[in-house]
């Protein structure tokens, strides 16, 4: 018995200096860690992680990106410091990971929302993909609009996107999916805001979508959601009730006014989990290097908050049942809008 506590112990021992010396990196897109989405979501999946294995403060870290122009030089500083894993959130970043991957072919990299590729289109082998099946959950959202819009006797709901490229569609399609499947009477207003970081541009959108009677917004465009969110809470403390539905994290305290909040729910998109997973993957010498790995509503990579104050139970009831269907493989979401 003395033994077996003895070879326990001692393997303790070994492994702790391990795990202390273990570092990671951040590289944020251009919404910075603050985003309220995106970057902070990842930033929390570091986070818990490190605090899980008691990582010193110092091994873990992040540098801000202001412009593209930064993705690289970032990149490449935290490989010149030869850390265990370096992840990056966002496939704008994706030109930028395969330049610095392939000229840094020991350095572990983790992009979160793409698949880097080299030239001959094939996966490198320092680099692990993580994607998300958004417009699964994309869809779930979609119906609680969709049954919220059609008990408040409402018509018209929007979709606010940061830039529009196929990824950022798949979030549209879902949504629109949705709204569909419960109301297909309702109007679906679409505008793109050609950027992720930019509040007002997203305050303006909203403005004019509301205007034009969008009940609800459901944004996909990172810091330039938050916008949407600002204007939804600001027309609903005067009386003129709007909802925002948030994206990638739990954004209900964003909409908070009083004790209200003008957030309906929220996409949830786990890339806290997906950094969580693939950092204590490579810490324990099974990092999925070249590998595409997939969230969905399956392995619960995507979804709605476990609670949604703002959501009665019936349409909750509802949203599981459709989530029930997708998880099964009994109802397929397309990934393009209009089908």
């Amino acid at each position: 018995m003395k033994k077996a506590v003895l070879v326990l112990l001692v393997a303790a021992l070994v492994a702790a200096p391990v795990f202390a010396q273990f570092k990671v990196g951040l590289v944020t897109d251009v919404g910075g860690i603050d985003d309220k989405s995106f970057n902070q979501g990842t930033w929390e999946g570091i986070v818990r992680f490190a605090q899980d294995y008691k990582l010193p403060k110092a091994n873990y870290k992040y540098l801000q990106s202001s412009a593209e122009a930064d993705y690289v030089p970032n990149l490449t500083t935290f490989a010149d410091e030869k850390l265990n894993l370096i992840v990056a959130p966002g496939f704008l970043f994706n030109n930028a990971m395969a330049e610095v991957a392939l000229k840094n072919p020991t350095q572990k990299f983790l992009i979160i929302d793409s698949v880097v590729q080299d030239a001959k289109g094939k996966n490198i082998p320092n680099v692990a993909n993580a994607v998300f099946a958004e417009h699964e959950g994309s869809f779930l959202v979609g119906v609680a609009a969709g049954l919220k819009a059609k008990a408040d006797g409402k018509n018209v709901v929007g979709f606010l996107g940061g830039m529009q490229f196929p990824l950022i569609e798949k979030f549209q399609a879902g949504f629109e999916q949705g709204v569909k499947a419960v109301f297909p009477e309702c109007k679906i207003l679409v505008d793109y805001a050609g950027d992720f970081a930019a509040p007002d541009k997203g305050q303006a959108i909203a403005q004019k979508q509301f205007n034009a009677g969008a009940y609800i917004i459901f944004h996909a465009a990172g810091g330039t959601g938050n916008g949407m969110i600002k204007e939804a809470k600001e027309r609903s403390q005067k009386g003129d009730i709007r909802w925002g539905i948030g994206v990638d994290k739990d954004q209900y305290a964003d909409g908070l006014y009083g004790n209200k909040s003008a957030v309906l729910t929220s996409m949830m998109k786990r890339v806290d989990v997906a950094a969580y997973d693939v950092c204590k993957m490579t810490m324990e010498g099974k990092f999925p290097g070249g590998q595409v790995l997939t969230f969905t509503l399956a392995n619960k990579g995507v979804g709605i908050p476990e609670k949604n104050p703002n959501l009665s139970a019936d349409i909750v009831a509802k949203v599981r049942e459709y989530e029930a269907l997708i998880a099964s493989g009994k109802l397929k979401v397309s990934e393009v809008p209009g089908k």
